[in-house]
């Protein structure tokens, strides 16, 4: 498959903070900010703007994961996150966009500094099969929390979010449209845990329920 083209990957971008939007799981400021990996380089498309409610494709910015601005101008706002994004193109060869967000329920688990539990099925279609963990808090884009980032993508290889304490959610995926509906996943996982634990608390799943879920989903065809 061809790499999309400089305008394609922008109006995709455009379109998964439409998807955002649209499904209520940005926090009321509609504060985020959205990066593309750009292929076979050192680059990344990254939001000019905080706040992605209402993104323009002339709001996305090429610079280097050094921040060198290669296109478009950025605000301060914005240079301060370019190593969050960053680090974890470097850390994740097989990651080609990511979604900081603010996501209420999930930055709820966030604030308290507790991981994300994985009890929730849509989580199993995602391949995920272990708690999103929590990295710890330092000031926003400083090498500490850059390095606290980094920690738990190291200790937690195969999941594709990480928490950031008392701040928010990282999700990252293959493609822009995917790291945003993991977002709408993990706030339904969170919402309904927090309920869940009203009633008596989550519960965990069986130990071989990966493995069951993907053989259902490969005898209908739904398994990519």
């Amino acid at each position: 498959m061809e790499p999309l083209s400089y305008s394609e990957l922008r109006e995709q971008v455009v379109q998964a903070a439409q998807r955002l939007a649209q499904t209520g799981v940005l926090s009321r400021s509609g504060h985020g900010n959205m990066s593309v990996r750009l292929p076979g380089k050192d680059l990344m498309l990254i939001t000019s703007t905080s706040h992605i409610a209402h993104l323009l494709p002339e709001q996305l910015v090429a610079v280097t994961f050094d921040g060198e601005v290669v296109e478009g101008e950025l605000d301060p706002v914005t240079r301060e996150i370019i190593g969050m994004h960053a680090c974890v193109y470097r850390e994740r060869q097989d990651v080609h966009a990511v979604i900081h967000t603010h996501s209420p329920r999930v930055t709820s688990f966030a604030l308290a500094n507790q991981p994300l539990p994985c009890v929730y099925e849509a989580f199993l279609r995602f391949g995920i099969v272990e708690d999103i963990p929590v990295a710890d808090w330092a000031p926003r884009g400083s090498q500490e929390s850059i390095t606290n980032i980094v920690a738990q993508l190291r200790a937690h290889p195969l999941v594709p979010a990480v928490l950031l304490g008392n701040h928010g959610l990282l999700s990252f995926s293959r493609d822009i449209l995917a790291a945003a509906q993991l977002i709408v996943i993990m706030e339904e996982a969170a919402e309904m845990t927090l309920d869940a634990r009203s009633i008596g608390g989550e519960k965990p799943f069986p130990a071989d329920a990966l493995e069951r879920e993907r053989q259902h989903m490969q005898r209908f065809g739904s398994l990519s």
